[in-house]
């Protein structure tokens, strides 16, 4: 069966040559996507390097339902408009409580879709952890919908590699779910960003030493605020093997 059953010819046409020219320019080691589930409710949580790492995980995520939040300001640029358009993403205002994007998100997630989003809220460049933005616990707490953290690394020499004519290794390590739990305190905005920090140091426990950034003392880490399934190991003892 198609990953593209019922989609319009443009979406197949465009999505598939993405995904194509991806995997001419890159080589994607894309075999630990297969840990993650077909449905959802769940939130996909992921570094953000560049250009490269939004539309190559959302076309080698498919068939999976797969949605995202993206700036609003995307819609100025014709062509990230058109994506996202396309590819049917939600607009989002940052720096406020979007309410009508919240509330399209967590209808999403309630009808077994899986959100895809970067916590640090901008494109890296460099490949190294930025801080964590406080919107990922609040848009966690509010739908209830499980975390997985998936990261990945590479991309960061892309361009240096095409003017060389070079492949780019695009890597991704997914790991292990997990839930917020607010123990019962009261959520401030410190413990928000307490949240928003426990999450990002699951993310960074994934990836290599030197891509880990704002997040590179794992010893500091904190879970006070997150819940594992039953049995399941946090993502700080080491990725999934």
């Amino acid at each position: 069966m198609s990953k593209h059953r019922g989609r319009s010819l443009t979406y197949r046409l465009v999505t598939n040559g993405i995904e194509w020219l991806a995997r001419v320019l890159c080589r994607v080691d894309d075999a630990p996507l297969e840990r993650v589930p077909h449905v959802g409710p769940f939130v996909v949580v992921m570094n953000h390097i560049n250009f490269l790492d939004a539309p190559l995980l959302y076309t080698f995520l498919l068939p999976r339902p797969v949605f995202g939040l993206a700036k609003i300001e995307a819609w100025d640029n014709p062509f990230q408009r058109f994506l996202g358009n396309l590819w049917d993403a939600i607009p989002l205002n940052r720096g406020e409580a979007d309410v009508g994007a919240l509330r399209e998100a967590t209808k999403r997630l309630e009808e077994g879709q899986i959100l895809v989003l970067a916590p640090e809220g901008t494109r890296s460049g460099h490949g190294r952890l930025l801080k964590g933005q406080a919107g990922v616990a609040f848009l966690a707490l509010r739908t209830g919908a499980p975390l997985l953290p998936v990261a990945h690394y590479g991309g960061e020499v892309f361009w240096s590699n095409l003017k060389r004519l070079r492949r780019t290794d695009f890597h991704i390590v997914v790991g292990q779910p997990f839930e917020l739990d607010t123990r019962g305190a009261r959520v401030t905005g410190e413990v928000r960003q307490q949240m928003t920090d426990e999450i990002m140091y699951q993310i960074a426990a994934l990836l290599p030493v030197q891509y880990r950034g704002a997040y590179s003392d794992l010893g500091a880490a904190t879970e006070e605020y997150i819940r594992f399934p039953r049995g399941a190991l946090s993502n700080l003892q080491g990725p999934l093997t």
